[in-house]
């Protein structure tokens, strides 16, 4: 399997962009403790949350190549074959190929509930250490706030993954919080 060097080796030739990383860095953390709470290998999903947007640079104006332009370079490379897939599902709404899996779920629910936590630690006082499942609650039903972050996508936590949307939350924002510094999220 591709260690988590190789991954942060593999994002740092395609991304450019810090800020972009910081998402890969936030949905990698994320998707880490999603497994452990799943029952997943967190290994395994932290590289996912690591490359799912490694081709965003190159893809950012053709949305229907995004993860699909990644996906095959990984494939090329070796890379274990569910990891590949999970990249391709992620943007499953331009690529048409559905999320099966929990690790391909668990990437589609916590992709977009990154940004918005990110968006209401930049605008507490205290960045994340003051955000509380509370605050990013009272931020998630305006739709002006973050509107980028797709709350139908997230809200298929409870669906795709049976965890109640404020646990959810929970367990992606104590994610983030522990990695706060790589973020940029500390006060």
């Amino acid at each position: 399997m591709v260690t988590k060097e190789k991954a942060l080796e593999i994002l740092n030739a395609n991304i450019k962009n810090k800020n972009l990383r910081k998402h890969h860095y936030a949905v990698g953390a994320a998707m880490r403790v999603l497994a452990e709470n799943l029952g997943g290998d967190p290994a395994k999903w932290e590289i996912v949350g690591l490359l799912h947007d490694a081709d965003y640079e190159e893809t950012k104006d053709d949305p229907h190549r995004h993860g699909l332009v990644m996906a095959e370079k990984l494939a090329e490379a070796g890379i274990a074959e569910d990891i590949v897939r999970a990249i391709e599902a992620h943007n499953y709404e331009h690529s048409n190929i559905m999320p099966k899996s929990e690790m391909e779920w668990a990437l589609v629910t916590c992709d977009d509930l990154t940004g918005l936590i990110v968006a209401v630690a930049l605008v507490h006082p205290t960045k994340i250490a003051g955000v509380s499942v509370e605050s990013v609650m009272k931020k998630f039903d305006s739709k002006s706030f973050a509107a980028g972050a797709d709350r139908d996508r997230i809200r298929l936590c409870e669906e795709e993954l049976d965890i109640p949307l404020e646990d959810f939350v929970g367990i992606v924002l104590e994610a983030m919080k522990g990695i706060s510094g790589e973020l940029g999220l500390n006060p």
